[in-house]
């Protein structure tokens, strides 16, 4: 455990990052912390860099201030939040790294403790649960809470995944207690898609297959996929869990073309499979249900590299 109290009040600037294209737990943990410092520590020059975040994020209090530019200035104190390594900061790694007290806070089983101080819980649900775990509770307000609970909402998938424990269902109820409309939350930040959303994930249902007996699926689409149907990445949100709930299936790649010949692999299961163990060998990292990985080629290659790695399940165990 951090004090995250004694770090801020011995720094007079402050940084917060969180990693590339960033998801509900890193938009919820990254700006509730900083809600929390702007709060407690007015005075102080406290600023958040991260990248676009998506528009459905955008009723969290001080979304409006998050920074997109990187910057010159040399920090005292700088958090990275939801992220296994410095690379997974993108164009803020190096004011990070220069400034004079790093701090990481975590639940990436890869992880690789890059900062000087580091709180990684790998069976934690989310980063989100980590930070309240962290602030006092005394201080914690409405606009705070709504920013950790979409966090744990999008780190559970709706606290339906294996990282759901008691600590994270304690920690929702408490975070419902401040008055949130988390009914809201859910919907409009989780399940609601547009009209153009729901049809590219139709597309890629469409061109999904069954491997190894049925209890591995695939899909992806390329970047001709998405413009065909006028969506971006950030429109591809869910498709992955959406391939994982087929029945039957244990495990679900989803890849997406990031790049040209560049593709963006993500890897959901249900019991059985360590997807973040596939992912660390080709340079990705995640948790043992959900883990990523960017990799190059086309993209019916990548897929038979990859599920040369998941092994054969039998009788509820690999083989």
């Amino acid at each position: 455990m951090i004090d995250i109290m004694k770090l801020a009040e011995e720094a007079d600037t402050i940084g917060i990052s969180g990693h590339i294209h960033p998801d509900g737990d890193c938009v919820g943990s990254t700006l509730g912390l900083y809600n929390f410092l702007k709060d407690t520590y007015p005075n102080k020059s406290i600023r958040l860099y991260l990248e676009e975040i998506p528009e459905v994020f955008s009723f969290l209090q001080r979304s409006e201030e998050i920074c997109h530019e990187k910057t010159d200035i040399t920090f005292d104190l700088y958090f990275a939040l939801d992220c296994g390594d410095e690379k997974r900061l993108g164009d803020f790694a190096e004011q990070f790294l220069s400034a004079r007290t790093t701090v990481c806070i975590d639940h990436h089983k890869s992880n690789l403790a890059f900062a000087q101080e580091n709180f990684i819980v790998p069976d934690s649900s989310s980063t989100c649960e980590l930070i309240y775990r962290v602030l006092p509770k005394d201080k914690m307000t409405k606009e705070i809470a709504e920013c950790l609970y979409t966090g744990l909402v999008h780190d559970t998938g709706v606290f339906q995944y294996s990282c759901t424990s008691r600590h994270t269902m304690e920690a929702a109820g408490f975070l419902m207690e401040q008055g949130i409309d988390y009914s809201r939350i859910v919907d409009a930040t989780y399940y609601e898609k547009t009209f153009a959303q729901n049809q590219i994930l139709a597309k890629a249902v469409l061109k999904a297959n069954l491997h190894k007996g049925g209890r591995v699926i695939s899909s992806y689409l390329t970047a001709a996929d998405m413009k065909a149907y006028g969506v971006s990445t950030k429109d591809l949100d869910g498709i992955v869990n959406q391939l994982r709930i087929t029945k039957g299936v244990e495990t679900a790649i989803f890849l997406y073309e990031s790049a040209p010949n560049e593709y963006k692999v993500s890897m959901r299961s249900k019991r059985i499979v360590d997807v973040a163990d596939i992912a660390v060998k080709f340079g990705g990292g995640g948790h043992a249900r959900a883990a990523g990985v960017t990799m190059t080629g086309e993209p019916e290659d990548i897929l038979q590299t990859i599920l040369k790695e998941i092994p054969d399940i039998k009788d509820g165990k690999t083989c």
